[in-house]
Formats: C-alpha cells, sequence, structure tokens
C-alpha cells in the first residue's frame, strides 16, 4: 500500500469514528488509541506521519523497545495490557501516559506502595468486566462504583481518570451494546471521571454510539 493509499485508508477509518461520534453529538470528542502491539516501529512511524500521536501496547518489554526506537517523536503511549505484581517496577521504569487495565483492588494497593517509594504518580483506568465472562479481567459491575472510591480515596498516588471495558464476546450486537451500556452507566456516575474507553478494530462504532469516548484501535489502523 503506497503512502497515499494508506492516508486514503486511514482517513475513512476518521470518517467512521466521525459518523459513530455525530449520532451521539456535535460536541462528543473521540480519542483514537492505535494499539501498535503486532506492528514494527517502522508501521508506527507511517502512521504517525499521518497524524496518529497514542499507541498502546499489552506488552511491558514492547512498549520499552518501541518507545526507546522511536524516541524522537512525541509519541503518547498507553498500557492495555494485564500487569502482574511481579512487573510493577518494570512498569513503573515506563511511564506510560495511561494505564487501561486496573482490574483490581489489591493491584492498586501494590502500585500506591511502589508509587509513593517513587514519589511519582500513575494515571489510571479501572477496568470493569461489564460482559461478566471468565476470560476477561475486571471488576464486576455491581462493584465497581465502591472499588472506584477506594482506590481514590486510599491510593492518592494513582489518579483515576475513568473506566474501560472490553465488549461481550458475541456475534450478537445486542448482547455488545449491553455491555457496553452497563460500563457507560458507571462512567457517568463517577464523579470527576472524564474518559470512558470502550471499543476496538470489530465494534468501534457501536462503543462511541453508546457513550465512549476512547477507541483502542489495532489491527483497523494498520490494515492488517
Amino acid at each position: 500500500m503506497t503512502e497515499i493509499e494508506y492516508k486514503i485508508y486511514i482517513d475513512d477509518v476518521i470518517r467512521r469514528v466521525e459518523t459513530a461520534r455525530l449520532k451521539v453529538s456535535d460536541h462528543h470528542i473521540v480519542k483514537i488509541v492505535a494499539i501498535s502491539k503486532y506492528s514494527t516501529a517502522k508501521e508506527i512511524e507511517k502512521l504517525y506521519k499521518i497524524g496518529q500521536r497514542a499507541y498502546g501496547e499489552n506488552k511491558i518489554q514492547d512498549l520499552k523497545a518501541k518507545k526507546q526506537e522511536l524516541e524522537e517523536y512525541p509519541l503518547e503511549w498507553h498500557f492495555v495490557g494485564n500487569l502482574q505484581k511481579n512487573k510493577i517496577n518494570n512498569f513503573l521504569d515506563i511511564h506510560p501516559a495511561l494505564f487501561h487495565s486496573l482490574d483490581s483492588l489489591e493491584l492498586a494497593q501494590e502500585l500506591q506502595k511502589k508509587l509513593e517509594a517513587r514519589g511519582i504518580s500513575l494515571d489510571a483506568l479501572l477496568q470493569i468486566n461489564s460482559a461478566k465472562e471468565e476470560s476477561k479481567h475486571g471488576v464486576m459491575p455491581e462493584s465497581a462504583c465502591g472499588i472506584y472510591a477506594q482506590i481514590t480515596k486510599e491510593c492518592p498516588n494513582i489518579h483515576l481518570k475513568g473506566v474501560m471495558s472490553i465488549g461481550a464476546h458475541s456475534e450478537d450486537k445486542t448482547i455488545i451494546k449491553k455491555s457496553f451500556d452497563t460500563t457507560y452507566e458507571i462512567y457517568k456516575s463517577l464523579k470527576g471521571a472524564t474518559i470512558c474507553s470502550m471499543g476496538m478494530s470489530g465494534d468501534f462504532e457501536l462503543a462511541i454510539e453508546c457513550g465512549s469516548n476512547m477507541v483502542r484501535l489495532g489491527s483497523v489502523m494498520f490494515n492488517k
């Protein structure tokens, strides 16, 4: 795909985001985080030249390597993967702009200890398992507000910015929509929350229509 063809292709993805956004409101702003876990530094560079600035990785070592390789560019790096407690120090070394997958109170407490010891803070989203699927991480919807409040109170070095969830693993659009609606209702009830991160390459238009203001797009952004 030539540079011009790729730009036309990305313009079409952005048009799809815009169409979904306008169904909500003229004032509804949606941020795209390009998930680059299956992409090379060269591919990220190509997308950067079209205007994409925020990128997400789900492995600490990959984020670290790409961040170093592309350090000449003003990129915003997000961590979207599952974080194990024994990897917290390595994770904090890479200073992500936003941690999307804070999936338990226990993890928040461990992070708080390490953040406090370093004298730094971390912007994060509480991950909600809105579809209640065993294969997914995250807090259950009914305990999300309580856990969010507890982290806010007990973990001052973690700055919760809102919530994240992955749409239900289903072919049924109604079931997927229900999982997004669940997350959005929780998001709306949280005081001071500004980010509702929902939607990936296969369901981002529906997620935006359900209120998402941050989408995590992988294959669709890199034409894979």
